[in-house]
């Protein structure tokens, strides 16, 4: 069964935009086959201003060449105990490179290349406590 992704942009501070509605299927990189393997959705709650792995790709992919592959991770910060505070950032690493700062309701998803070595890594800004919902989908070995 396939993996499939749908946003929705709407904007009203944008003249003549309208709406924007798009989907894709999660699938292998350079073919149709669907991505086959995730780690299941799960939740991640931080509560120190440090780095930590969100992602071990060494448990995903032992030993694989990931150059060719296409992972996707879908990260959300939900806040905690039901309060979702816009001012509580964590930022996200692939590959120990910073792609951004995720605040209170804010989510990402985006393709991965990653091998054994280079994980996902997140960083809250400050000692608040956040949680991460997150999931990978991903080609595994």
């Amino acid at each position: 069964m396939a993996t499939t992704a749908s946003i929705t942009l709407a904007s009203d501070i944008m003249p003549n935009f309208g709406s924007y509605t798009k989907s894709m299927t999660l699938t292998e990189a350079g073919t149709t086959v669907d991505i086959a393997e995730t780690t299941g959705y799960a939740r991640r709650q931080l509560s120190a201003a440090s780095k930590v792995d969100l992602v071990t790709m060494a448990n995903l992919i032992v030993g694989e060449d990931t150059s060719g592959l296409s992972h996707k991770i879908f990260i959300k910060n939900i806040g905690y105990k039901d309060i979702t505070d816009k001012s509580t950032g964590v930022k996200v690493y692939i590959n120990s490179v910073e792609v951004g700062v995720l605040y209170g309701g804010d989510w990402m998803l985006c393709p991965v290349v990653a091998s054994d070595n280079e994980d996902i890594e997140v960083e809250p800004l400050t000692d608040d406590t956040v949680v991460l919902e997150w999931v990978m989908f991903y080609k595994g070995a």
